[in-house]
C-alpha cells in the first residue's frame, strides 16, 4: 500500500486524490474477482474482505470530515454506500452470504464516477 506524507497529501490536486482513490478501489476490486474465483472459504476471501473492509473505512471517515469538498449530500450517499459494502463483506465473512458480485459491482460504479 501507498504511503504519502502529510505534506504530500495536502499539496495535492483534487485530481491527484481521485487517482489515488481510483487505485485503491482497483486494487480492492481485484482482490475481490480473484476471492470470487477461489470461493468465499479461500485465503483470496480473507485478503479482499480486510482490504475491501479497510479501504472503505478510510472512505468512510473521510468522506465524514468536515474538511471533505464534496457536498453534503453527495457524501451522505457515499457513506451510506460505504456502511453497505462493509456490512456486505461482514456477511460474506460470517458465511451469511457466498458472492463478492454485488460488492465489485457496487465499487466499480463508484471507481468509473472518479474517472
Amino acid at each position: 500500500m501507498y504511503q504519502f506524507s502529510y505534506s504530500e497529501i495536502r499539496q495535492d490536486s483534487g485530481a491527484d486524490a481521485r487517482e489515488r482513490e481510483r487505485q485503491a478501489l482497483d486494487r480492492a476490486i481485484e482482490l475481490m474477482e480473484r476471492a470470487e474465483t477461489a470461493g468465499v472459504h479461500s485465503a483470496e476471501s480473507v485478503e479482499a474482505i480486510y482490504a475491501t473492509r479497510t479501504l472503505w473505512s478510510i472512505l468512510v471517515e473521510d468522506l465524514a470530515s468536515p474538511d471533505n469538498s464534496l457536498s453534503e449530500e453527495l457524501r451522505a450517499s457515499l457513506i451510506s454506500i460505504g456502511l453497505w459494502v462493509m456490512r456486505e463483506a461482514e456477511s460474506i465473512r460470517l458465511g451469511k452470504s457466498t458472492s463478492f458480485r454485488g460488492i465489485i459491482d457496487v465499487t466499480t460504479l463508484i471507481r468509473e464516477g472518479l474517472e
